[in-house]
């Protein structure tokens, strides 16, 4: 049986880091590879593209609003379905963003035949997500627009992590992310 990781946090919180820890973790206990699929790496690119659907979501973008489900959808759909082969691990990074878009993961995990799905929440302030994002300095982390993704990681994600916090078909698990990168890795291995 192949293990399904879904990373879900505030921006900041590190779930790239703590992905990437998991993988290299799993990598030598298996001699299965890993799929991994980040969205925030893709949209970016998607992004600097010319096409009209990039142009809109641009404009979405510099208005510091969450994409619309539709094309999250599109983009880790299209990387499913030209990237999994069946016989890898999954570490899922960044998605769902909404309730809607966790239904929709679900029935492209129940229709891979994904088991042992695991959700990983990494829980950290609205506070500390903020200073962790206006210290690296990225050009879309600018504060007006950080305090609307705090807004709608609350108005949209939260929802999605209760669904996936009350559905038994998932193994949820929250850790404190405002802890040492390997202390949060550690709590994320044990509660597996």
């Amino acid at each position: 049986m192949f293990s399904t990781f879904i990373f879900i946090g505030r921006s900041g919180c590190g779930k790239g880091t703590q992905a990437k820890l998991l993988q290299e973790k799993y990598a030598p206990l298996s001699s299965a590879s890993v799929f991994y699929l980040e969205t925030g790496a893709r949209f970016r690119e998607f992004l600097k593209k010319e096409s009209y659907t990039s142009q809109l979501a641009r404009a979405v973008s510099a208005r510091a609003e969450r994409q619309p489900d539709f094309l999250a959808v599109w983009m880790w759909s299209h990387f499913l379905v030209e990237g999994a082969y069946g016989e890898e691990h999954w570490v899922i990074d960044g998605t769902p963003r909404s309730l809607n878009e966790a239904k929709i993961l679900d029935t492209a995990l129940k229709f891979y035949g994904r088991g042992k799905i695991s959700v990983v929440y990494i829980d950290v302030s609205r506070s500390w997500s903020t200073e962790r994002m206006l210290a690296r300095g990225r050009a879309d982390d600018a504060k007006k627009d950080i305090e609307k993704r705090m807004d709608w990681f609350e108005k949209d994600v939260l929802p999605a992590l209760d669904w996936y916090r009350q559905n038994s078909d998932y193994h949820f698990i929250q850790a404190n992310g405002e802890q040492t990168i390997e202390k949060v890795h550690r709590d994320i291995v044990e509660s597996l």
